[in-house]
């Protein structure tokens, strides 16, 4: 379900509109589907729903692995497995007669050298692993850890085990950076700086022109010959490398275009996460990605009874005036409450207009966390209405 680019609305003046309904059981059923990507805003629920997801679908009988780039551990609690790392593991649990469920969680650096390993001639992946600054490149480099996502997605894929992959991907803006990591890396390692640094080790150096062979003694002296030689030395071995690693990212990119991948966009009902919802919807249809849908997590339940706000409020402050002690901080509260979830649908209304072709789910908040499969079973059912 690709929408259209939509255009940017104002605050509502009393209308409202509301949004299609999201069938996530449609979503899940959907064997045409391999790929299921969640992104949102930090702390609105994004691993929860991704787990609850591969759960209901390993169980409407279908063979699932969740990829989590989250770096909290939560995933790994809900499902029961004692740790996540770069390898799926089994999830236990999951009821007998239908699907499997793997899990796991993406280490950044161990994905950067499995590919230079599959790449390189042993010496040759023995020299780059050994750099110092391919170490810094593979640990904390901006970018690293969202093209090495793009990476194991493509590994995941390309082996055909599972037929769906649920992907839990990082908090804030930086949730759709995968998007741009090829171009980022490719940047860096096609920038005048690292090309520079390959004049002198591809060719000989009475070949070095005049110019080119000052800066270079500059930056040694700058920054040490070591250093700059250790660089070099990087640069050059990794350039053979790159190649391959560009083109399997814009395979992938491809891939996250293709109809067998489904973007959730994953948001709580407060103004700043929607207003990233909203970010992230319009980045999404600007570059051509297939968008299934809204989940709002945590929404507020209406309270019980008919009493409006201010209803509420007036009759508090009679009986206040009456003496009773218990029965106005209960109307305050529920009073409190109606306001809440009237705000809460009106946020949900604002987004809808901006976006009126974006299918919605709402998942009432819980009164628990979810600590275990029976809770995300629970999530499930509440995704799925």
């Amino acid at each position: 379900m690709t929408t259209k680019t939509p255009s940017r609305v104002g605050p509502l003046a009393g209308r409202a509109h509301p949004a299609p309904e999201l069938d996530i059981d449609a979503l899940l059923d959907d064997r045409s589907r391999r790929i299921i990507v969640c992104c949102g805003s930090g702390g609105v629920g994004k691993t929860t729903t991704s787990a609850a997801l591969a759960l209901r679908a390993a169980e409407r009988g279908r063979k699932v692995v969740v990829l989590t780039i989250d770096p909290a551990r939560r995933l790994a609690q809900s499902m029961g497995v004692e740790k996540l790392d770069n390898v799926p593991r089994p999830v236990p649990g999951v009821a007998p007669g239908t699907g499997s469920l793997d899990a796991m969680m993406l280490d950044m650096k161990r994905t950067f050298d499995e590919v230079v390993e599959s790449q390189a001639t042993p010496e040759k992946a023995a020299q780059i692993l050994s750099n110092p600054f391919y170490i810094a490149l593979s640990s904390s480099f901006a970018g690293t850890q969202e093209y090495m996502a793009m990476e194991k997605l493509g590994q995941l894929r390309a082996t055909n085990t599972w037929d769906l992959i649920v992907v839990d991907t990082p908090p804030a803006r930086n949730a759709l950076d995968f998007l741009d990591a090829p171009d980022r890396l490719s940047g860096f390692l096609d920038g005048r700086f690292i090309r520079l640094l390959l004049v002198p080790a591809k060719g000989p150096a009475r070949l070095m022109s005049a110019g080119v062979s000052a800066v270079t003694n500059t930056m040694a002296k700058i920054v040490g010959a070591q250093v700059l030689k250790d660089l070099q030395m990087f640069v050059t071995a990794f350039d053979t490398l790159f190649g391959g690693f560009r083109q399997r990212a814009q395979q992938t990119y491809a891939l996250l275009k293709n109809r067998e991948t489904a973007f959730l966009v994953v948001a709580a009902p407060e103004p700043d996460a929607l207003r990233e919802a909203s970010y992230f919807v319009e980045r999404l249809s600007a570059d051509g990605m297939p968008l299934a849908g809204l989940v709002v997590n945590r929404a507020s339940a209406v309270p019980p009874g008919t009493l409006s706000a201010e209803e509420a409020l007036v009759a508090a402050e009679r009986l206040e005036r009456d003496g009773d002690g218990l029965a106005p901080g209960l109307l305050r509260l529920h009073s409190d409450r109606v306001r809440i979830v009237a705000r809460e649908a009106r946020l949900r209304q604002r987004f809808s207009a901006a976006h009126p072709d974006v299918p919605t789910a709402v998942v009432p908040a819980l009164s628990t966390d979810v600590h275990d499969l029976d809770g995300l079973r629970r999530i499930g059912d509440l995704l799925a209405g």
